[in-house]
């Protein structure tokens, strides 16, 4: 057996013999099957039949028993099986449910929707997030004011509002009492970029120059393409990711408070609750694979309080629709204006020009009669010039649409930066809504991929989104992440083509690219069963599904998605949590894998209950061998390697499995840790 690394102890279920178990199955059998191996069926279920059975009627299947295609179909198009789902499925016809999860809206999902209503922030607007959860130190200044009037605490929140608006109409009325002389007029849009910037209070780094360090980054996969500053991530799920007990609910959480942490942590609970519990389950992947694909961090400035609207108003509603109706929805949305910094991109001689244009209104005011232009001023100091950014245009390109390697040059991304001039946030800690400012824009013609962009003002972006969506690189790029996302880590060129046509013939859509993908027949063949690793998030929510837990509260299963290395909505590059699994593979995420399978299948994962010993029936508590047996059959459908078999029926003396009572000789089987032990087994962590 290979070496391992010592390493202390994360939480309490690794302090007992449980962990040199954990350890011991996690070496044994991940040795015996790597990335992207093919697991060979244990079962006589891969030997081919003369006929398809009618449950799967109109489906491609030659290669997948009946059970093995449903759990295929549950892993991949959902979040993996809750007990019952697969007989369910078998009455209805694989196609059949395949064809309602392809149309979600028909579902009824009222009874995951009341869950979520303990969760106010979730309904609410980015204004009113901003209002009812402002920064703690603004908050606390409001508070001191209050008290500093004799203001009774009750009315600390509305000191706050009253006193934002108050600066608002102030800052306003300064501007049109100055609007008319020539100081103001050669500032122009020069200023409206100074007041946006100042309103942020430094919590963007400049729009040329940005630098990106932070030494409270979490969980990152990927080098990041385009420098950004953040801020740290928000304190709950940022101590959950760092390790601390998962057990332990934030504050933000235990005492109802109004800290912006709850904005963020409502969202991370129920996210994790849909996953558990919608009937909408690939519309519940959709949301994941689309947010990771227009990734935005939490941790960056205003984006945690933007968050809410972001997840509900431009991803969700579009995850099966039309890809143009997502692209524009995330380019007008204030979390992706304010993480890729073009709220600030403005036309380096929008200043100039404006300046120029108000003067010439003064001239005709003055002289009606065309008197000719009073010469200009000798020795007047030259406007700073700024302040074009091109993050959004160059992860437009790169990770939006076209790919790295989609044609486009240097030269396209300050193009495409240009025609996103003026697309900026209309007072981002008041109303946080999408603005377009014609003052910022450059009105100036622009060539992208050849193509002359000239539509004038905000029709120069459109221009550009319209362009790349029909762009073949971005049908094949799309095509690529969701093959890889859906069927393997290197999906065959033969599908991707196939999806590719189908997304460039459909205009878009993307429920018809799925269709196309599924109904392939390479979806269903022996080398994409089993063939992805599971990310944190999707074992987690898994594990909860196919022990049937009951969870009352989600934010420790939250915590154990960070600690096992993927905090929700702490991504910090806009690249996305990967979805291959060599990001996932090594020895300490194995380890807290299963601590969390051995905590949840024993009770030890607070707001979570599991009933194990209904799922394994009444013989399973007798017999140790009978209790592995079934609990290969109930959640590994019985299909186990060897290594894995070996490496479990080793431990069925141990302790910790197999007790003794002082009066009674009889011997009692610890289910819960046969079942952690199972859910921690190769074949399980494997989708």
């Amino acid at each position: 057996m290979p070496r391992t690394v010592s390493r202390r102890p994360l939480f309490a279920v690794n302090c007992t013999p449980r962990a040199l178990l954990a350890v011991a199955l996690s070496l044994a059998t991940l040795a015996s099957v790597g990335p992207g191996a093919p697991l060979a069926a244990a079962t006589p279920s891969a030997e081919k039949k003369p006929k398809q059975d009618p449950v799967l009627k109109g489906l491609p299947i030659t290669e997948l028993s009946v059970d093995e295609a449903i759990l295929h179909a549950l892993n991949r198009l959902a979040y993996g099986p809750r007990p019952g789902d697969v007989d369910r499925i078998k009455q209805m016809g694989l196609a059949k449910w395949i064809d309602r999860q392809l149309n979600p809206n028909a579902l009824d999902d009222s009874a995951i929707e009341a869950r979520l209503d303990v969760y106010p922030t979730l309904k609410m607007s980015t204004a009113q997030i901003l209002a009812g959860y402002p920064r703690p130190k603004q908050a606390a200044k409001q508070v001191q004011k209050a008290q500093n009037q004799n203001q009774r605490p009750a009315d600390a929140a509305a000191a706050v509002i009253a006193a934002n608006m108050q600066a608002n109409k102030s800052g306003a009325a300064a501007n049109a009492n100055h609007a008319d002389t020539e100081q103001q007029a050669s500032q122009g849009a020069d200023a409206a970029i100074n007041t946006m910037a100042a309103e942020m209070d430094g919590s963007t780094a400049s729009a040329k120059s940005p630098d990106m360090t932070n030494s409270d980054t979490v969980a990152s996969n990927a080098d990041v393409p385009s420098p950004m500053k953040m801020d740290p991530p928000t304190r709950g799920l940022r101590a959950d990711a760092l390790g601390q007990d998962p057990n332990v609910v934030t504050r933000a959480i235990s005492d109802d408070s109004k800290r912006p942490a709850r904005v963020v942590e409502e969202l991370a609970m129920a996210k994790t609750l849909r996953a558990i519990y919608s009937e909408r389950q690939l519309q519940q992947v959709m949301d994941d694979f689309w947010f990771n694909h227009f990734n935005v961090y939490a941790g960056k400035g205003e984006v945690r309080w933007y968050l809410t609207s972001y997840e509900r108003d431009v991803i969700q509603p579009h995850a099966l629709g039309k890809f143009r109706d997502l692209l524009t929805a995330t380019a007008q949305s204030p979390a992706m204006l304010f993480y890729l910094d073009n709220f600030l991109s403005a036309d380096p001689n929008a200043a100039q020009r404006q300046a120029q244009q108000r003067a010439m209104r003064q001239q005709m005011r003055r002289y009606p009669y065309g008197y000719p232009p009073r010469p200009a001023q000798q020795g007047q100091a030259k406007k700073q010039e700024r302040g074009l950014n091109e993050n959004y245009g160059r992860e437009l390109m790169e990770l939006h649409t076209l790919g790295v390697d989609g044609g486009y040059t240097q030269k396209d991304v300050t193009e495409v930066a240009r025609c996103f001039t003026g697309w900026t946030i209309e007072k981002p800690r008041e109303i946080a809504q999408f603005k377009f400012d014609d003052r910022l824009h450059d009105p100036n013609p622009k060539v992208v991929l050849g193509k002359k962009i000239h539509a004038g003002g905000m029709k120069d972006g459109e221009e550009v989104i319209a362009l790349l969506t029909k762009n073949p690189n971005t049908a094949k790029f799309i095509s690529s992440k969701l093959a890889r996302r859906f069927v393997s880590d290197t999906p065959p060129p033969a599908l991707v083509e196939r999806m590719a046509k189908s997304l460039e013939k459909s205009d878009g859509d993307i429920r018809e690219v799925m269709r196309t993908m599924i109904y392939s027949p390479e979806f269903w063949t022996r080398e994409a069963y089993r063939a992805k690793v599971k990310t944190p998030y999707e074992l987690v929510v898994s594990s909860v599904r196919a022990l049937g837990t009951d969870v009352d509260t989600p934010m420790p299963l939250v915590g154990w998605v960070g600690r096992i290395g993927e905090p929700l909505y702490q991504c910090q590059p806009p690249t996305g949590y990967s979805d291959k699994s060599e990001t996932w593979v090594n020895t300490g995420a194995l380890l807290n894998r299963l601590n969390f399978s051995l905590a949840l299948a024993g009770n030890k994962v607070r707001g979570s209950r599991s009933d194990v010993a209904a799922l394994m029936g009444n013989d399973a508590t007798a017999d140790p061998r009978a209790g592995l047996d079934r609990a290969v059959q109930v959640f590994l459908d019985g299909q186990v390697s060897p290594g894995t078999v070996e490496t479990l029926e080793k431990q069925l003396e141990n302790p910790q499995i197999v007790q003794a009572k002082l009066d009674d000789p009889v011997k009692q089987v610890d289910l819960g840790v046969i079942t952690g032990l199972v859910l921690g087994a190769p074949e399980f962590q494997r989708r």
